[in-house]
């Protein structure tokens, strides 16, 4: 289920914002980049429309996934 972010209120979606970034898994190559430019990164393609919140009803859990994975 695709959650709209412009309903979260802006703490919720930070907070899921930096849980998603923070994930085992989650690389950003050789350099370090901080957590606040990993959350403008991700807060740009939500508004850019290249990424999407989305809900898992099986699992109770929410994630960023790219949109043009979703067509797959």
């Amino acid at each position: 289920m695709i959650i709209p972010w412009q309903e979260l209120s802006p703490q919720a979606l930070n907070g899921l914002i930096e849980e998603f970034v923070t994930r085992d898994g989650t690389d950003y190559g050789e350099q370090e980049v901080s957590l606040a430019r990993k959350v403008e990164q991700v807060m740009a393609k939500l508004r850019a429309g290249d990424v999407v919140l989305v809900f898992s009803e099986s699992t109770a859990e929410c994630s960023i996934v790219a949109k043009e994975r979703l067509k797959r």
